[in-house]
Parts: C-alpha cells; structure tokens; sequence
C-alpha cells in the first residue's frame, strides 16, 4: 500500500496546500498557497521590525536639528504595532498546523480507499457539520484583537517606565523595567501606602455593597412574598422605580442631595432639630452615604431575582413542612433560604466581583473624594478601579495603572473561580456532565 501520509505531510510542512494539491483537493491547496503567500509578503516587511521594536522599544527619540523637530521612534505605537504582527503569526502557525492535519488526515483516507473530498463537498462538510466552528472563526479572531491584545498591551505596559513626566512618547522613549513598577507599588512608602489602603477599602466595600444588597433584596422579596400582602403588584413596581430609573442619573440626583451643608438632606435634618453631617466631605461618613446609596440602587436587582426564584419553590414542600409542625423561621431555614442560595451562590459572586470594579456608584457620587492628604492621587472612597482611572487620564502614570489593573485583574479571577468551583450548582452541574 502506498504511504500516502507521509508524502502528503512532508509536503504540506514545505510549503501549505501542496499536501492537499498531492491529495488532489486542488481548490483547497490554492486557497492555502495564497494564504501563505500573503503571509509571506506581509511578514518580510513586518515581522524583522516588529521582533526589533518588542524588545528595544525605539532607539531615537524625536530630537531638534536645525531648528526643525525631527520625528523618531514612537514606542507605543511601536508596541502596539509589534504586538498587531505577533498575533497575526499565532494565526498564520495555527493555520499552517491545520494544513498539516488536515493533509494527513486526508492522505490516511486515501491510504484506507476512501475518496478524498472535492471543494464543493468540503464546504458542504463545513457547513453542515462544522458550522459552529466555522460560525465562531470571525467573533474569535474580533476577540483576540479587541479584546486579548488590549489586555496583553496593559499587561506590558506594567513591564515599562511609560509614565509622565519623564517617559512620554515621542519626545522620550520608553524602556523595559522588568518587575520595578511592581516593586515601587508595593515597597515605596507613598505608592504603598495609597496601594493598601485603597485595597482595603475596596474589599470592605466590595463585601458590604454585596451583602447589604443582597441581604435587602431577600427581605424585600420575603415580605412582598407573604401571604396576606395585598396589592403586590404595586408594591413591586414601587420598589423597581430605583432600578428602572438610569444609574447615572440616580447617582447624580443623590449626590445633590447629600451635596454639603445645605444640602436636601441636611435640611430635612435640620427641621428635627438634627445637625447637618458631613455626608460627603468626611471620610467615614462618605463611605457610609456610598454604600446606603448603592443599597438604594442595588437593593431592586436582588429583589426581582429574588422573587423569581420564589416562585419555582413547590408549595407541597411548605405543606409537608408544615405537617411536620415546621415553624416558618424553620420552613425559611430549610427550604427556602437553601433554595434561594444554590439558585443566586454564581449570581452573587459575579455581584462581588462587580462591586469591586463599581466604577459608576464611586465616580459620580463621590469623585473618590474627600482628598487624604497622604494618598497618592487617591481619595478616601477610591476603589482600586477608579484610582487606576485617575492615575491613567489625570496622572497620564500608565504603567502604575497597568500594575494596578494586572493585581484587580488576579484579585477577581482568583476569588471567582474558586468560590464558584465550591458552589454546589457548579458540583452538580460537573455531575450531571
């Protein structure tokens, strides 16, 4: 029996599509020379400087001579370039693997009598039985560009002195620092400092925000769920307005309100004789106004799906209970509360891992403000995202953001996947599979 593999795979790994020409899936190799061929011509231009300017970053900055400004190497756009060159060859070695198993396989069809596929039948194989895959081609590689290469260039961008006043393209050049950023985070006394300490407010707002929106939305949905409430629809739509409402203008509207001295809020105080409270101005009393307004706006979220689940609860398990002589405090211990939980456990640690980048309820309420005098560029309510915002558009300290943005990143990711691996709706689900 001829060796029709091996023929067919020494040739598909000289050159893509003379496996399949061997094969006589001529349309099929055309397409893959020409692939190649492209490749071919955009990396013998690309390729040489885009491994020249990931490692060196530029070696001229734009200098003045003559008088004249002379343009020369701008490193981020060299990165960003560098980087567009180096995924394009991750595709073009993905593609080439595939011309290689595609050619032995067929060839191993050949050796075995069957009769390789023409074009039209290899289209009509895609379509019919590889769809999904063929479907996904286009979202994937939109999300390797626009999604993975940004994170990969944050990612790099920790790895560089890419940080104002000195290391500013084009007049300066960037270099690569290995772990400095990160050793300057965590050890200088003035970014570690403002490090930590909006650490640990953001995870202290992250478990109160969850827990108090959480825990409210269940009492909410339990007391509208009793027996005996009368005129629940009303009830309901009253207590969504919040959530209907856009956030943005909540926060704006509530910001006004606890806004100074005289603000709303403090008026109406003032008329029982209570003293103003700086709600916004003084620290504790800030991160108290922002977790009571994110329970205004939070609070809704929780009670609908909340009350959702309720009703997919059979009411022939309260009756057993209640046969049994179940109390309701035992009947909620029992059976609802667990029930509520093994439905929300994933919805409420994708809650937590929001919380913590809750860009939106910190932001427009507070600004991150009161100012702490020893903070760097941080304020009493900045949570980890909104500080890496303001060292990104108002410091212009991209590779401490980048660093900042990696450590949010590990945070949520860790904390994510291993609560939701001890979710018992992840351990049945592995079951079931």
């Amino acid at each position: 029996m001829e060796n029709y593999r091996s023929k067919a795979t020494i040739l598909s790994v000289l050159s893509m599509g003379l496996g399949q020409i061997y094969n006589r899936q001529f349309m099929k190799g055309i397409v893959f020379l020409l692939v190649e061929a492209w490749s071919v011509f955009y990396f013998s231009g690309s390729l040489g400087r885009a491994l020249w300017g990931i490692v060196t970053l530029g070696e001229e900055p734009r200098r003045l001579v003559r008088g004249k400004w002379v343009e020369g190497d701008h490193s981020i756009f060299i990165l960003v370039q560098s980087l567009i060159t180096l995924l394009f060859l991750v595709l073009f070695i993905i593609a080439y693997i595939m011309n290689v198993r595609d050619a032995y396989k067929t060839a191993q069809k050949r050796e075995q009598g069957q009769q390789p596929n023409n074009f039209k039948q290899s289209v009509r194989y895609m379509l019919d039985y590889k769809f999904a895959q063929a479907f996904l081609t286009l979202p994937t590689i939109g999300v390797l560009f626009f999604t993975i290469m940004p994170i990969l260039f944050m990612i790099m961008l920790a790895f560089t002195n890419y940080s104002a006043p000195n290391h500013i393209p084009p007049a300066k050049l960037v270099d690569w620092v290995g772990f400095q950023t990160f050793k300057d985070l965590l050890s200088l006394k003035t970014w570690s400092h403002t490090f930590f300490g909006v650490l640990t407010w953001t995870i202290i707002w992250a478990v109160l925000s969850t827990v108090t929106t959480y825990l409210g939305g269940l009492l909410v949905a339990l007391l509208i769920n009793q027996q005996g409430i009368k005129f629940k629809g009303m009830w309901r739509t009253i207590l969504v307005i919040p959530y209907a409402i856009p956030q943005l203008i909540s926060l704006l509207v509530m910001r006004n309100m606890f806004n100074g001295q005289f603000g709303p809020i403090n008026q109406y105080l003032g008329y029982f004789g209570l003293g103003g409270l700086p709600w916004l101005t003084d620290p504790f009393w800030a991160k108290v106004t922002v977790i009571v307004v994110n329970m205004w706006v939070g609070i809704p979220v929780s009670m609908i799906l909340i009350m959702g689940i309720l009703t997919t609860i059979p009411k022939d398990m309260y009756e057993a209970a209640e046969i049994d002589g179940a109390n309701g405090y035992q009947k909620f211990r029992i059976i609802t509360l667990p029930m509520i939980l093994f439905s929300t456990a994933p919805t409420l640690i994708m809650q937590f891992a929001g919380n913590i980048n809750n860009f939106n309820a910190i932001y427009l309420l507070t600004n991150g403000n009161p100012v702490v005098g020893d903070y760097q560029y941080a304020g009493a309510t900045d949570l980890l995202v909104t500080w890496l915002y303001k060292l990104t558009l108002d410091q212009n300290k991209y590779n401490m953001a980048s660093a900042v943005g990696i450590i949010i990143f590990l945070i949520i990711a860790s904390f994510s996947i291993y609560n939701y691996r001890r979710t018992k709706s992840f351990k049945e689900e592995d079951m079931i599979q």
